[in-house]
């Protein structure tokens, strides 16, 4: 439910998060050197959270780690963007159609309950509310599609497109128009309607990589 107490984030995780703010809207830009002590002393932090953030920004392929050379931020050009988007919009539209499939009485329960209570999210059009919602929501999904291997899949090509995927809710309407999405996704499994499941899934994550690139090109760059 997004009533419940959110995972609560390492400083690691905030200091990721605000860097990849940085290198998506252009404040540091491809090919810069990332030096953990300039970082720490820019944070306020030590350099062990500042090596931990940078660990995992090169997850996402934001941040190139080069042997005895450091970090740099990583160019990543709008062919190989729509490349990993493609790629996992067929992923999540195979979990929505197992789950359609195989999600028990209770997880479609918990499922259409979630979705329901993120209606207040999307009416305030609050992206980081939102966003934590989003990652729940797809996670129920993958669970759902009772596959261990491709739930596996799925996280983690979840986790190296997040940075992506988050910044689109800045676009006006962005949020209202996911949760909309969503809820044909909603439907489709409810009534374990597969193979609609699987074409809204890959729908909505095509409008999620159209709204990412669209926020990026819209971006300043230095």
């Amino acid at each position: 439910m997004v009533t419940r107490e959110p995972k609560k984030r390492t400083l690691a995780d905030d200091l990721r998060r605000q860097m990849a703010d940085e290198i998506l809207d252009g404040r540091l830009p491809p090919g810069q050197h990332l030096d953990e002590q300039d970082l720490a002393a820019r944070f306020g932090v030590s350099r062990t959270p500042v090596r931990e953030a940078l660990r995992l920004l090169a997850a996402t392929g934001l941040v190139q780690e080069r042997p005895r050379k450091g970090a740099v931020v990583a160019t990543v050009t709008p062919e190989r963007m729509a490349e990993m988007f493609e790629a996992m919009g067929e992923i999540e539209a195979a979990c929505a159609r197992f789950a359609a499939l195989r999600m028990t009485p209770d997880e479609r329960r918990a499922l259409a309950d979630l979705h329901a209570d993120a209606a207040r999210l999307a009416a305030e059009a609050d992206p980081s509310a939102y966003d934590l919602f989003n990652t729940e929501f797809h996670s129920a999904i993958y669970a759902g599609a009772h596959n261990g291997f491709l739930e596996e899949t799925a996280r983690a090509m979840r986790q190296r497109l997040r940075p992506f995927r988050r910044a689109q809710f800045r676009m006006t309407g962005r949020v209202a128009h996911s949760w909309a999405e969503h809820d044909a996704v909603v439907r489709a499994i409810l009534r374990a309607d597969g193979e609609t499941a699987y074409h809204v899934m890959r729908a909505h994550v095509s409008a999620v990589s159209d709204a990412s690139a669209d926020y990026l090109n819209r971006l300043p760059r230095r």
